[in-house]
């Protein structure tokens, strides 16, 4: 089955067919003692391990072929969705039997080595930062983002006997139960509609340890790659935590239901009391979100009770990598119309499962059902995001503004109006849902701005604002230090184009208009920078601009900004050291670098490194700083 099993990652595994384009400079920093020191550059990572053949490469690809013809033979039928019960009769061993016995072996020698899918040794950071002195020195919490959480069954109703502590998400047990009993896996991961947690006689949970965030299934890494160069700098379990949490859950149910912030803070009071050191907290992604929220929580009373000098106390730096600060545009069709393209941060296993074993509306169902995803609907509204006419990230020779967020191309009805803004969106989101799932949303976010000292104060005391930093302030911490890193430089969704959904047997009312391909319009989707995922200026107005604004950040926070250019390797199925991606970026030779640097005590060298017109645009946001 280890054969089969890379087969079926090579196939779903992500791969970029970008050519290789050189590489982003690697600036130059001097240590406390005057010595210069560089990020690692990729041609000294390449020395440390041994190169790929060709061969393997196109072994790759060749498996890839085979494994999609073999499937391809079984599923003769053109379905959008697949019905896959009759895969309770194939046997995977049999199938195994009919393939060459030198590609079976050479797909073992690809299993031996899944770990190793980025082309530069795992360790090779961490060593070489080990050769100029660089050690283990805060302890390290970790926050992970959506996808990095497995979530494994702990019931013991007869229903989720047969999972009991198997991975319902984050694993094959996932597309196993998909496959076998969709009806019981969507009764298992999606919440109660009401309540916002477990169903009756359900309980899921998030995995915990370093086992939760390192894959998300065999081969396909996650926290991984910094893990091991943590580890080559003295880091254990010791000094190094991961701080799970089950991500369908809001905020405040996180707490009442996992007691989640009040184990959060103890770990870092933990970490600061037997090291005598500070923790520096790395986030990633949505984790970023949950990290702001957890800032506020722990200062207030009646909550994490920790006063405004708990987090100057305790927290030396907030490493924030590829934060959805803002959102993530791509969650709204997800939530919308059940769309699956590359939609709501998940990696393309994910997508392959949701997209081929349930219908459009069933997708609708499952993400409405999980209020966590929901806070990752856009942040700022058309202040941020641009009108009818206008937009910050609009480009010179751009035929349609991407103040639209959600346009049609035939309105005439109420399902189609007019083309809509962001805040219009939300309007016409909120308008055509369920009341259950419009107050989840309503009681749990809010993705407004606040233009006054006054109102953010105000919001300080609300948890429906602690996720939104365009309503709220960083914490009284003048000592803390946060790191924004992310990837610029590849294409990701900014608008798109419904239509009314006509057919008969669909339950839904609208759905993107695959069929419209023209001008910047690729069916039906208009994409913007960013990287892959979370756009640019989620990533990076609060980093940029946001921050330097006085009513967000009173205490003056020092904001450090290293963007990276998406430069993928074309050989490599994660892109390799220098990818910029949204996921991958965390198996990239520099990001490894900057944080085991701040890690390390020597963050204070890192400098402001823009590649993307961040700054231009953040200007022309319409967002001001007091008078």
């Amino acid at each position: 089955m280890s054969s089969f099993s890379t087969l079926r990652r090579r196939v779903l595994g992500d791969s970029s067919s970008e050519p290789s384009r050189a590489s982003s400079p690697n600036p130059a920093f001097k240590d406390k003692d005057g010595e210069h020191v560089t990020l690692v550059p990729t041609s000294k990572l390449k020395k440390l391990s041994s190169k790929r053949s060709k061969r393997r490469q196109w072994l790759v690809f060749g498996l890839g072929g085979l494994f999609g013809i073999l499937i391809a033979a079984f599923f003769a039928q053109q379905n959008d969705v697949i019905n896959l019960e009759g895969l309770m009769d194939m046997n995977l061993d049999s199938l195994l039997d009919a393939i060459p016995a030198g590609i079976v072996k050479d797909a073992k020698d690809i299993t031996r080595h899944e770990r190793e899918t980025v082309n530069y040794d795992s360790f090779a950071v961490g060593l070489h930062l080990q050769s100029q002195g660089v050690k283990a020195r805060h302890p390290v919490i970790m926050i992970p983002g959506v996808i990095s959480t497995g979530l494994e069954s702990w019931g013991t109703e007869e229903v989720s006997r047969q999972y009991f502590r198997k991975r319902l998400w984050g694993s094959w047990s996932m597309m196993r139960a998909l496959v076998l009993d969709k009806a019981s896996w969507k009764r298992h991961i999606m919440l109660d509609k009401l309540t916002g947690l477990d169903p009756p006689g359900i309980k899921l949970r998030a995995a915990q340890g370093f086992d939760a965030a390192d894959f998300f299934i065999t081969g396909y890494w996650i926290w991984s790659k910094i893990l091991e160069n943590l580890a080559t700098l003295g880091y254990d379990p010791s000094n190094a935590f991961t701080a799970a949490y089950d991500w369908r859950l809001s905020c405040e149910k996180l707490e009442l239901r996992d007691h989640y912030f009040t184990r959060l803070k103890a770990h870092i009071e933990t970490g600061f009391r037997t090291s005598g050191e500070k923790v520096v907290l790395i986030s990633h992604s949505m984790g970023s979100q949950v990290l702001f929220y957890f800032l506020h929580w722990v200062e207030t009373e009646g909550h994490g009770g920790g006063g405004s000098d708990w987090v100057d106390t305790f927290v030396d730096s907030w490493i924030n990598i590829s934060g959805s600060m803002l959102g993530a545009l791509k969650g709204y069709p997800a939530v919308l119309s059940g769309e699956m393209k590359d939609t709501a941060q998940l990696n393309a296993f994910a997508v392959y499962g949701l997209e081929k074993f349930l219908a459009k509306h069933e997708r609708v169902e499952l993400f409405r059902a999980m209020p966590g995803a929901s806070s990752m609907l856009p942040i700022g509204g058309n202040a941020v995001w641009g009108n009818k006419t206008f937009a910050p990230d609009d480009s010179k020779n751009q035929s349609v503004s991407y103040g639209t967020f959600i346009n049609f191309k035939e309105r005439n009805s109420t399902q189609s109006p007019a083309n809509l803004t962001v805040d219009e969106s939300h309007a016409y989101l909120m308008k055509n849902s369920d009341t259950w799932y419009r107050d989840q949303v309503q009681s749990s976010y809010s993705y407004g701005v606040a233009h006054s000292r006054a109102e953010v104060e105000r919001n300080g005391k609300d948890p429906r604002k602690w996720m939104n930093p365009l309503e709220t302030r960083l914490p009284m911490a003048p000592h803390l230090k946060i790191y924004c890193f992310y990837g610029v430089g590849k294409p990701t969704e900014r608008s798109y184009w419904y239509r009314e959904d006509r057919d008969p047997a669909s339950k839904l009312n609208v759905t993107i208009d695959t069929t419209l391909t023209y001008g910047e319009i690729d069916r039906g989707v208009v994409m913007g920078e960013g990287d892959g995922t979370v756009p640019l200026m989620s990533n990076g107005y609060m980093c940029a601009k946001g921050w330097s604004i006085n009513r967000y950040n009173p205490a003056g926070v020092t904001v450090k900004v290293y963007e990276m250019p998406h430069e993928p390797d074309r050989f490599s199925p994660r892109g390799g050291p220098n990818t910029g991606d949204h996921v991958d970026i965390l198996g990239r030779a520099s990001l490894n670098d900057l944080i085991l640097r701040v890690a390390g005590g020597k963050g204070e060298h890192i400098e402001n490194n823009y590649v993307s017109n961040i700054r231009e645009y953040s200007e022309k946001v319409k967002i001001y700083d007091d008078r």
